[in-house]
Formats: structure tokens, sequence, C-alpha cells
């Protein structure tokens, strides 16, 4: 039986005030329920994605819905975890519990509260979703790791500063119209291309704005078999969702092209029966500029070596031939590890059903998520359209 989007909730994500994970998964759970225009007690079965590894004392996530919508006690509950994209994991578990015939309806709630972490513990942190074995002492923890991929990049094609500001500058740009972004301040190319006291480098050559935003926030979607999703006011099908796992030793391959993520593209352009030349906008993992622009690579935007073509030429911009995050992406809207799959299929389907306001992209019909974890070790990606 296979599963639609058919309700989501949202958090703003930033600093926030909640004080734990606990009050973050009680603001989208049933929030997400009723906008599906559904009641509580019809909820079959919950996953909870959640990263954690040492930013929230409170573990074992599964049951923590129940302490705010107590009518769930009993219910079949999971924590799922895959690095960056526990969340886009959390709704694989879903759509698997929906076509094994276990539920009919499940809530996936993705979350995460990083900021009360001290900083560099959040390095720490976030460094255990690389290999440690040989990739635990790289300078500057996680954005080192992802700097010594844009240098290599550099060195075989060439200087890309400039197509990563751009990059970073289009997401900003996006992220002014995105009610639930951390930064809605349009920064402009300059600023993001240029080294100074606001914009120093975090690992050269990455600069502050290349790098994604350390962030507390939830996000929530409801799933629903076909035939329940047909009842309901809205409704968005997966045409296509694919996991692809790659070696986590970046000695294991090369580190410049997006082996695991091509892979993953070209099993959901098959499965969906579509082209890239089909979709209408792309949500994409820019957890680092370089990483957006081997992404480009990867999807076959453009050929390898050739992404900073599509950010120099505008190509993923709202007016675009492909806009890639109308949503501001990470870089923009935040990056609270467990949350960022579920946001991005949840801003996806807004998109989908002419929800998204101010982000929307005009008539779209067809989009796609790219959400991964580590360096392109764990792939989704989904293929969304309306149910019709």
């Amino acid at each position: 039986m296979a599963a639609c989007i058919v309700g989501w909730a949202h958090t703003p994500f930033g600093k926030l005030e909640d004080p734990d994970i606990e009050s973050l998964i009680a603001r989208v759970a049933r929030a997400a329920v009723e906008d599906a225009g559904l009641a509580v007690e019809e909820v079959d079965a919950l996953a909870i994605g959640l990263f954690n590894n040492g930013f929230s004392a409170q573990d074992f996530p599964a049951s923590l819905a129940f302490n705010a919508v107590p009518e769930w006690r009993f219910r079949p509950a999971v924590r799922v975890e895959n690095a960056c994209a526990t969340g886009s994991a959390a709704i694989h578990a879903g759509r698997d519990m929906i076509a094994a015939g276990r539920a009919r309806i499940v809530l996936v709630v993705g979350v995460e509260k990083m900021t009360a972490t001290p900083p560099e513990k959040i390095g720490e942190a976030l460094l255990a979703a690389s290999y440690r074995a040989e990739e635990g002492c790289v300078a500057g923890g996680f954005a080192g790791v992802f700097a010594k991929i844009a240098q290599a990049y550099f060195q075989r094609h060439g200087d890309q500063s400039d197509a990563l500001a751009m990059i970073a500058a289009k997401n900003h740009a996006h992220g002014v119209n995105n009610p639930y972004a951390q930064i809605r301040k349009d920064l402009g190319f300059e600023f993001c291309r240029s080294v100074h006291e606001k914009n120093p480098y975090v690992a050269p050559p990455l600069r502050r704005t290349d790098c994604s935003l350390v962030s507390d926030g939830a996000a929530a979607v409801v799933l629903a078999a076909e035939d329940v999703a047909r009842t309901l006011a809205k409704a968005v099908r997966f045409r296509a969702a694919v996991h692809v796992n790659e070696f986590l030793p970046l000695s294991r391959r090369n580190p410049i092209v997006f082996e695991g993520a091509a892979r993953a593209w070209s099993e959901a352009y098959a499965s969906a029966g579509i082209t890239l030349e089909d979709l209408d906008f792309v949500e994409t993992h820019d957890c680092f500029t370089i990483a957006e622009l081997l992404e480009y690579e990867a999807m076959g935007l453009t050929p390898e070596g050739k992404g900073a073509v599509a950010a120099l030429e505008g190509w993923t911009r709202m007016d675009g031939r492909l806009p890639v995050n109308p949503s501001g992406g990470l870089k923009a809207k935040g990056h609270p590890i467990g949350a960022t799959g579920v946001s991005m299929h949840a801003l996806a389907a807004m998109q989908l059903t002419g929800m998204a306001g101010a982000m929307q992209v005009p008539g779209a019909s067809l989009g796609a998520v790219f959400n991964m974890g580590g360096v392109a070790v764990a792939n989704y990606v989904s293929v969304l359209e309306p149910l019709r």
C-alpha cells in the first residue's frame, strides 16, 4: 500500500526558547495531525527522527510524544537515526509500516536541540558522522572535512569560491520568504564572497556563509495509505523514494564525486519514469555550499566539474531553469540534524499543494528532495507530486 503526505507542522528553526526535544516534539505532533484533518486517535504508529550524539541528555525519544498526546499510549513508536539524513530515514520507516500493512496512518517527527550545547562539543558531536578512524582529527571538525573536499575540487577544477558564494547568496535570498528560516536576510553576493569580520574563514576555503547553521527545531509529517489520503483535503504522493548508502571512509572513494548520491538520483528517475527536466524544483542538502555544488553534478544538472556554471549563471534561482532550495535550504533555514529531512519533505509538500506562500514556485507539480547523511554516505531521493 503506497503512502502519501497528508499533513504537516513546522517550528521555526534557530536558537529557540524551547528547553528540550520533548517540548519541540509537542509543538508539532498534534498540530500535524490536525493539519491533516484527522483525529489523534486515528494515528496507528509513530516514527521519531533524532540524531542526538550528545546534544540532548534525554535520548530514547520514541514515546516522548505520548506526554503531549496521551491518546497515543500503547501505539508502536520507534526512534530512527541516519546522521543528517535521519529525517528521511524516519519517513522511510513510516512508509515501510504502511507498505507492510502494519499501519494506515503514521506520524513522523524529526527533532534536534543543538544550541544549548557548548560550541566545542557541537563540532565533536557532528564529526561522529564522519569516519573517525581516518577523519576524526581533521581540524575544523565536519566543516574541516568539507573544506578538504573543496580544496581537492578546486585543485582539480579551479578555484570556485565565487560559485560557492553565489550558492550562499541564492539560498539567503530565497530564505527571506521562508517564515521558518533561521536567517531571513538577503546577504548578497559581495558579502558572501568576501572574507571579513562578519564572514571569516571557518575552514579555508569555506567561509561562515558557506556553512549551514547550528539550529533547534522540529518538523512533522503525517503519512497515510493512499485510500485514506483520497478522503482528505490534501495529499502528496511519493512517485519515487530511493535510499542508497555509500562507504563511510572517504579514502574508499573519490571525495569530489558523490557517487552514492548520483546512484540514488538515477534510481529515482528510473522509478518515477522521469528525467531531471521534468522537475519543477528541488530541495537539496546544502550543509555546506560545496555540497550543493557537488549535488548539481550528482543530480545531472551539469557534468562533473561544471557545477559552478549552474550557480554562476543563475540556473538554480527561483526564476532559473530549476529552482533549487526555494526554502533557502539548510544554509538559510537552519540544520537541526534530526528535523532536516522531515522539514524538506514538508516544504516540498507545501509547494505541491500551492501552500508555500511567498516561497511558492509558480505551477509546481513535480518536485524532488535530496537529503544526505555524512559526506553523501546515506543518500535519500524522493520524487513527489500531488495525489490526483
